[in-house]
């Protein structure tokens, strides 16, 4: 070997040598980032909901039974008053509706939003509703006179009507609808993350097809359609 030899510089490796190892290099570090995201996501966005899942899954079982848990029982309390017949008068757009609603809630304690306020010749109906809980309200005309029966059927039925928003208020609705987004998205954060367990992903996506075909296989078995 010469000098000359010796002294050469190595050769450089050549661009199309470089160009698959940075390719694999950026793929592995894109997957390695995304999977890192996915399971930040999907830990926290768990974390976030779980409450809300516990609720809706606990709430399942008490509306789907409501006997076991004494859901289905109810308190009835009826009273008896009288109005102010200045809240009555003959016409009846006249009525005094705001005074005879609040004179109710404070008088009789009655609570849960006014459904309605009914109005004809003889009588007045005043419908409250809240969850697990209602007060019916028939006002005499004439006289002033009143019957209320309120009925409260306990903490099962209050969260038996939470689970299917009944009479709970636009904020609980925007909330359920929350609930259903976040379920949404944790299972797929969930189903994104099989796919980067390379040892689990065929048993994973199998099991999860058995447990769409079983439910659909249930349906059809056994619900009346």
């Amino acid at each position: 070997m010469t000098s000359e030899d010796s002294n050469a510089p190595a050769s450089q490796p050549t661009t199309e040598s470089v160009r698959p190892h940075d390719k694999r290099s950026r793929s592995k570090r894109w997957k390695q980032s995304s999977a890192k995201w996915i399971r930040w996501l999907h830990i926290y966005g768990s974390m976030f909901s779980c409450a809300l899942v516990l609720f809706f899954s606990l709430t399942g079982i008490t509306l789907n039974h409501p006997s076991w848990f004494g859901g289905d029982q109810a308190i009835v309390r009826e009273v008896k008053g009288n109005l102010n017949r200045e809240w009555l008068p003959t016409n009846s757009e006249q009525i005094a509706k705001l005074e005879i609603v609040e004179h109710l809630r404070s008088t009789d304690q009655v609570r849960g939003a006014m459904k309605d306020f009914t109005v004809d010749d003889a009588q007045c109906i005043v419908a409250f509703r809240g969850p697990g809980y209602t007060a019916d309200t028939f006002i005499d005309r004439e006289t002033g006179n009143y019957d209320l029966v309120i009925s409260s059927m306990g903490w099962v039925a209050i969260m038996n009507d939470l689970h299917k928003g009944r009479d709970s208020g636009v904020a609980w609705a925007w909330l359920i609808d929350l609930s259903a987004a976040m379920l949404v998205f944790v299972s797929g954060t969930g189903l994104l993350l099989l796919f980067y367990i390379n040892r689990h992903r065929r048993a994973g996506l199998i099991t999860a097809a058995i447990g769409v075909v079983a439910t659909v296989v249930f349906y059809l078995a056994f619900v009346p359609h």
